[in-house]
């Protein structure tokens, strides 16, 4: 039989990530592991083989870092153990001395904000104050001073700056959970626009020119799918740069010299340029020719604008990163992000439209094992239904780890844009409202019952697995249509919608309102009906498939409580159930480690219930922090690999 694709080299820490180069060309950044943790290395531009871990932590591992417009620094924000209280560090490329810009106890970063037109200097978000809004700080890099600049006691959710880091904008939630948008000037605010509750997610200010007249901004105000505009300041008028009815806007590319907009993209079921200025239109011509129409995004520019990182968005190979010369018309290939699947077959990926039971057209992902020829396969397959976060996020077309483990093993994989999902207009994510377990998850089913039509799944053998907003999906799977799924395997979830909106951490205060619009009011006798009626807690007696359920023990969005309640209620009904806790992770599962034993601890799993191949266990439960809080006794099995190791053949 062919060789499995090792869990490693999908979900251990890529090669290379999130690459940068300086504002002066000279210096390219990444991330990479040292000594087993994600840390920032950095190398002369032309010369990658001299390349240099710049920082060596030990605990969490970095995510993304940013260059100051000067180079003097590299700035990233962490956290401890996953508790959501980011703190900004600031490295310099040229001693590798690390600071703690912000040694405070308890506080969270939530912002930064940095120019070429304020050197030296940078303001951060941070809520010391109150927990609940964040103050405007300005940071010296050179002493490490802290000094506040605006005190935030308009509770706004949110204040904008402008390139020489004066406040100018700002919004709050209103009571119909929309939002208000006031300009500042002089340090005074005074309201602005209103928008309503079903623009909130699609209307924001993005950023301003350098000379400060104009505003660049997201708006669906008037319109279903969000636009780019630009907002003059001094007369309010508004010119829209950019629109399509296919989706909503999804990203720009902006001149980093001027601050105005170069580039813009929208993305329905795929991404694509909807304006560019004439300037680089030919710059983009050429990436997509090279690329042969793959999506790409620009990573990071140089000041003079003539050097760009440029990532591929590609379902069947991971990230590479290219650096475009602009002058002299090349694009040169400079990492892959994890090159050891270079010698793999990976699955392609199918963008597909269908129709809700009640009309709504939903885009969904849909990957087959690599052996299979054609846009079906020859016999229904085993299928995993993946569920993303959010609810209020996407599923996108490019390249999914855990689509092509899933399809290597033999599954068909299946990720949906139920109602609520952005970048498909506002009505869209209206449709949302208070639809949890209800038409929210009908989108689920009618998709899953679409694969069944067409031949793609066996009915008897799909399963539901899901994080965040997916792990709610995964509950409710369990508990409202519990003959759909054979398994269930909740990560990070929500099983009681009034715990969970009652237990939001304080720096969202400003979006409870959406929350209670959204979901339900927990502060009505209606609300806290409809809540409880939603909620998966409420349907244990209904749980009659086995569940393996994976959370963080400092999670704060999803509190641990919410899958400690769940497991108690199962095991005062003699349900059975498997239970794993990370002591050291939050929302998610960062450490390398807990993010190999997760894949292959769920891998077992769902090859003793769906029958797909299982790759032996080897070191991926070493270093692990886990615990088997229910359901232990499978710990014996798995170390014993009783699941068969073999890629069973889908291709006959």
């Amino acid at each position: 039989m062919e060789k499995l694709m090792p869990r490693r080299i999908l979900f251990g820490d890529p090669a290379y990530a999130d690459v940068k180069i300086s504002r002066d060309g000279k210096f390219i950044s990444w991330l990479a592991p040292f000594e087993d943790v994600v840390n920032i290395w950095l190398a002369p531009v032309d010369d990658i083989l001299a390349a240099r871990p710049l920082t060596r932590t030990k605990g969490r591992p970095i995510d993304l870092h940013w260059w100051m417009p000067d180079g003097g620094h590299i700035l990233f924000v962490n956290d401890e153990n996953g508790d959501e209280n980011f703190h900004l560090f600031a490295v310099a490329p040229n001693t590798g001395n690390l600071r703690d810009l912000t040694p405070l106890p308890g506080i969270r970063v939530n912002n930064v904000a940095f120019s070429p037109d304020a050197p030296g200097r940078l303001v951060a978000w941070i809520n010391d104050r109150d927990p609940r809004w964040h103050d405007l700080h300005e940071i010296d890099l050179t002493t490490g001073v802290r000094k506040l600049v605006w005190e935030n006691t308009q509770n706004f959710n949110d204040v904008g700056v402008d390139w020489q880091l004066q406040a100018r904008y700002a919004h709050s939630t209103t009571p119909d959970g929309g939002t208000q948008f006031w300009r500042i000037d002089g340090g005074e605010a005074a309201a602005w626009i209103s928008a309503a509750f079903e623009d909130k997610l699609t209307t924001w200010p993005i950023n301003f020119n350098r000379a400060g007249t104009h505003l660049y901004m997201r708006t669906s105000v008037g319109r279903d799918t969000s636009a780019l505009a630009r907002v003059d300041w001094r007369d309010r008028s508004e010119t829209i740069i950019s629109e399509s009815p296919r989706g909503d806007f999804a990203g720009l590319i902006t001149n980093p010299q001027t601050g105005e907009v170069d580039a813009a993209f929208i993305e329905s079921a795929r991404r694509e340029v909807t304006y560019a200025t004439p300037e680089i239109a030919a710059d983009l011509d050429m990436i997509q020719e090279r690329f042969g129409g793959l999506e790409f995004d620009v990573k990071s520019q140089t000041a003079d604008n003539l050097q760009w990182i440029v990532q591929t968005l590609s379902p069947e190979q991971p990230s590479v990163f290219y650096r475009l010369d602009r002058v002299a018309r090349s694009l040169s290939e400079i990492f892959t992000a994890r090159p050891a699947l270079k010698s793999y077959r990976l699955a392609p990926m199918q963008a597909i439209e269908a129709k809700a039971r009640d009309g709504l057209n939903l885009v969904s992902y849909l990957t087959l094992p690599a052996g299979v020829h054609g846009a079906r396969p020859p016999q229904a397959l085993p299928m995993v239904l993946v569920v993303h976060g959010g609810p209020w996020a996407r599923d996108s077309y490019g390249f999914r780890a855990d689509h092509q483990w899933l399809a290597d093993r033999g599954y068909a994989v299946l990720s949906v844009n139920y109602r609520g999902s952005t970048g498909f207009g506002k009505a869209f994510i209206a449709a949302s409202e208070k639809e949890h377990a209800q038409k929210i998850h009908d989108d689920l089913i009618d998709m899953v019952n679409w694969t069944i039509d067409e031949g793609v799944a066996d009915k008897e053998k799909v399963a539901v697995f899901g994080a965040s907003y997916g792990g709610l999906a995964s509950f409710v799977g369990a508990t409202f249509t519990p003959d759909v799924f054979c398994c269930s395997v909740p990560v990070v979830g929500i099983t009681n919608l009034q715990t969970l909106i009652e237990s939001i951490p304080p720096y969202w205060s400003g979006f409870a309102e959406f929350m209670y619009r959204s979901y339900g009011d927990p502060r009505t006798p209606e609300g806290r009906a409809l809540l409880a009626e939603r909620s998966p807690i409420n349907r244990v007696d209904n749980i009659r498939k086995p569940m393996l359920i994976f959370h963080g023990a400092n999670d704060v969005r999803c509190k641990v409580s919410e899958s400690d309640t769940i497991v108690a209620a199962m095991q005062s009904k003699n349900i059975p159930v498997t239970y794993v806790v990370y002591p050291d992770e939050g929302h998610g599962f960062r450490k390398e480690p807990n993010r190999l034993a997760y894949r292959a601890l769920a891998e077992v799993f769902l090859a003793r219930q769906l029958g797909g191949a299982c790759e032996p266990m080897g070191r991926d439960l070493e270093g692990s922090s886990h615990e088997f809080r229910a359901g232990g006794e499978c710990l014996d099995e798995i170390l014993e690999q009783k699941i068969r190791s073999g890629r069973p053949s889908v291709t006959r």
